[in-house]
């Protein structure tokens, strides 16, 4: 496929308009519901075939469940293609897995339909949201809107390239290891990965000894973003953690950030070195005090966390048919989660000893914002890459390798289970999107939305469609 830049904007029922501005215009009777749905159908349509983000469509019947009143009433939206919606398909991004219609809706689904938002469909993720890039053994890739023969990055890379590309301005997105952030960073939109038990649990990650998934969105605009959790939390509010509400502006009050640019495991790249620098230059500039920091977690992090990955693996691939398919075929499971499932059956001895290291990590994790606000570093190690740099078809070991590096600062907070937060603060010269990742104590995702805010309010986000 030719390189270029593809999207979806022009002068229809959508325009240019975040969700915020899209619900407000259909309060006031100047759209309809209807309409923005047909738009954002059209839309869809017209990028498919370059970007294939579309797991499932429903263009014609799309799902609504919220009275007039939510706050994001009337905004089209997708599902990613993990979570349950009653009549849609669940397909896990796998050839192993046969996607039937839902019997019931998922806790998340019903919460994130309460805030109004509809849903015209399902995105695609790679396999079980395992990778980093939405890749396939024998399928076609996601594109990235920006560069086509780019990485979206994964695992929400579909929800993140129809965003990207004005289809619909927010779109559903979970994380286990980065898996909104890493598309947010990818496709040039904010991403923000919210304190486990924030929103509705998921229902894939509860079952797990360490729940590392967390659900959210991928957005344009930080209102958006700030929008949807004020909604969510309307629908259901954790008493264990410090009300949100919805945050609409920068904070007053000068904040002592944190600065980390390599990780213990990886080295950033010269573009990605280049943006995180020039975003804390900008951040003291505003009046907050940034300083070097170390994270306590090393090598041994890594080799536990990808361990936890491939005890994951095991489990898809061990009670597939019991968890998800009673026609779920082994077999067709592609590279990676084959790999991972592999190195975990080698080495499962050392499961519990994983599980209480990864556990002792939230201690050292709440204690680095005693004396800090936030933390800033990249999303990941380097750019974008180009498709078939983490194809599942890679050798597992150099494809493995490939992961360790460029996703090296992103999981920490899935473990310890703080928020975080991408933001498109940067680019290549060739205009990849380069995202820069903002963590906070668990609980505090007001602080990441208001820096978040006053970063875009000093230099606002580039648009695809300029």
């Amino acid at each position: 496929m030719a390189d270029e830049r593809v999207h979806a904007f022009g002068d229809d029922a959508l325009g240019e308009h975040d969700a915020v501005g899209l619900a407000a215009l259909v309060r006031s009777g100047e759209v309809s519901a209807e309409e923005l749905a047909r738009a954002a159908a059209e839309r869809a349509r017209k990028v498919d075939a370059a970007l294939e983000p579309v797991a499932f469509a429903a263009y014609g019947k799309p799902v609504a469940r919220a009275e007039r009143s939510a706050p994001l009433y009337g905004v089209p939206s997708f599902l990613k293609d993990n979570v349950d919606l009653r009549g849609m398909p669940t397909g896990q991004g796998s050839a192993a897995f046969r996607a039937r219609p839902a019997r019931r809706t998922a806790g998340f689904a019903v919460q994130f339909l309460g805030t109004g938002l509809s849903v015209l469909g399902k995105t695609r993720l790679p396999e079980f949201g395992l990778n980093a890039s939405t890749e396939y053994a024998a399928a076609d890739p996601v594109r990235n809107p920006w560069r086509t023969t780019h990485s979206p990055g994964a695992s929400s890379g579909g929800s993140a390239a129809l965003v990207a590309a004005g289809v619909v301005p927010i779109a559903h997105a979970n994380d286990g290891g980065g898996s909104i952030r890493i598309p947010a960073a990818c496709c040039g939109l904010v991403g923000l990965k919210p304190t486990r038990g924030r929103l509705v649990a998921n229902e894939q990650g509860r079952r797990l000894p360490i729940d590392l998934v967390t659900d959210g969105v991928v957005t344009r605009s930080v209102r958006d973003t700030a929008a949807f959790f004020a909604a969510a939390e309307r629908q259901h509010r954790n008493p264990v953690l410090p009300a949100l509400g919805l945050v609409e502006g920068p904070g007053k009050d000068p904040l002592r950030i944190g600065l980390l640019i390599d990780s213990p495991t990886a080295t950033a790249d010269a573009d990605t070195r280049r943006t995180v620098e020039a975003t804390a230059a900008r951040l003291e500039a505003m009046g907050h005090r940034v300083e070097p920091v170390e994270l306590p977690f090393g090598r041994q992090f890594q080799q536990d966390f990808t361990a936890y990955w491939g005890f994951i693996a095991f489990l898809i691939a061990a009670t597939g048919k019991l968890m998800h398919d009673p026609g779920f075929r082994p077999g067709r499971l592609d590279g990676l989660t084959s790999g991972l499932r592999r190195g975990f059956q080698r080495e499962f001895t050392r499961l519990p000893g994983v599980l209480r290291r990864l556990r002792q990590m939230e201690q050292p994790y709440e204690d680095l914002f005693r004396t800090h606000d936030a933390i800033l570093s990249p999303v990941l190690a380097h750019v974008p890459p180009p498709l078939g740099h983490l194809s599942p078809n890679v050798p597992f070991d150099e494809l493995i390798e490939r992961l360790h590096h460029y996703v090296a600062y992103t999981p920490v907070n899935n473990v310890t289970g703080g928020p975080g937060i991408a933001l498109p603060t940067g680019a290549t010269a060739e205009g990849l999107p380069v995202g820069v990742h903002l963590s906070a104590a668990r609980g505090q995702e007001r602080i990441l939305l208001e820096l978040a805010y006053a970063l875009e309010a000093d230099r606002p986000w580039r648009r695809i469609q300029d």
